[in-house]
């Protein structure tokens, strides 16, 4: 039930209000013994002091102010038994709806300066991976984001976390060498399964980026990928290296083009700036961001309100009878009592 932002959660609390009408019709008056002296003379007596005598059951009379009262105070509380609420404002909140994992190679190979920038100047394979990685992470609001960097090891820079802004910083802070020299595809693509047994989504996307062939890893790369493709993870592989390179720092766009085949996934090549840049915006076609929507409305309880309006009210009518009570008893005039 709701009255101009003002509503009940249990508005059938309002049956109650004709109860006291109820109980007064039906049940008998209240009975209270009181002390008496019986005298063999009381005729007499009482025409001697000039009273008049009445009968020995006496119901008294309630005041008009009594009455309201009462019925005032039961309002009160019928009013608070009907948990009165005030309505906020529409909140809404977003839950990932997709947990995103970013692998990145920081095998010696990745401190090559051949990496083209947009103004066509030559840097650090890693610095220029981080500029554009960056942005793309900025736009992951709503997301949860992992971080995983590997060489001759694979490691969790930052586990799923919607703190974009410590993953970013944690990015920065990577440096090659870190984790080895050498490229571990299959130990990245396996820690990245592990990650992603704490997720209870159903959308799991892993962007594993490298520029060289897999030369450290425990477990195949596809083997990887295939317990990937059973755990419903999606690997998109991105390649940043040379193709024509030495054995040990060549990027191998077979393996990665079978690992993301393996999944459903797909390969990309982006050895400059823009090539990247442009990779990262066809992601988010071929995967869009997915966030699920919650929309509440918090709701303020004004229960006590009523309850404490009844309290107040309730003594001030015990204080009014009591001095009412007081005065009668000082003046030696009996309460007003009737038939």
């Amino acid at each position: 039930m709701t009255l101009s932002g003002l509503s009940f959660a249990f508005p059938w609390a309002f049956l109650l209000l004709p109860l006291p009408l109820v109980v007064w019709k039906i049940a008998p008056p209240h009975r209270q013994r009181v002390p008496a002296l019986r005298v063999p003379f009381f005729q007499q007596l009482i025409e001697h002091l000039g009273l008049q005598s009445g009968a020995g059951a006496m119901v008294r009379k309630r005041r008009l102010w009594q009455v309201l009262t009462g019925a005032l105070v039961w309002a009160l509380i019928v009013c608070a038994l009907a948990r009165p609420e005030q309505e906020g404002e529409a909140v809404t909140l977003q839950k990932p709806a997709r947990d995103l994992i970013i692998a990145v190679d920081i095998s010696g190979s990745m401190d090559q300066q051949d990496f083209i920038t947009g103004d066509g100047t030559r840097e650090q394979r890693l610095a220029g991976v981080k500029s554009v990685l960056a942005k793309f992470i900025q736009q992951r609001q709503g997301e949860r984001l992992a971080l995983i960097v590997f060489g001759s090891k694979a490691f969790v820079q930052a586990p799923l976390t919607t703190d974009l802004h410590t993953v970013l910083e944690l990015l920065q802070q990577t440096d090659v060498g870190m984790a080895g020299p050498h490229t571990a595809l299959g130990d990245a693509i396996g820690l990245s399964i592990r990650q992603f047994e704490s997720s209870d989504v159903k959308q799991r996307l892993l962007i594993l980026l490298s520029d060289g062939s897999d030369t450290a890893s425990t477990m195949s790369p596809i083997n990887a990928a295939a317990i990937a493709a059973q755990r419903q993870v999606k690997i998109l592989t991105i390649g940043v290296g040379d193709p024509q390179g030495d054995a040990e720092n060549r990027l191998d766009e077979k393996n990665l083009k079978a690992i993301a085949s393996r999944t459903g996934g797909a390969f990309y090549y982006a050895n400059d700036q823009q090539t990247l840049k442009r990779v990262t915006r066809e992601i988010d076609k071929l995967a869009p961001k997915l966030v699920d929507s919650e929309t509440y409305r918090p709701h303020r309880s004004l229960a006590w309100w009523p309850l404490a309006a009844a309290l107040v009210l309730a003594l001030l009518g015990f204080l009014a009878q009591a001095i009412r009570l007081a005065r009668a008893g000082s003046s030696g005039v009996s309460a007003e009592v009737g038939p």
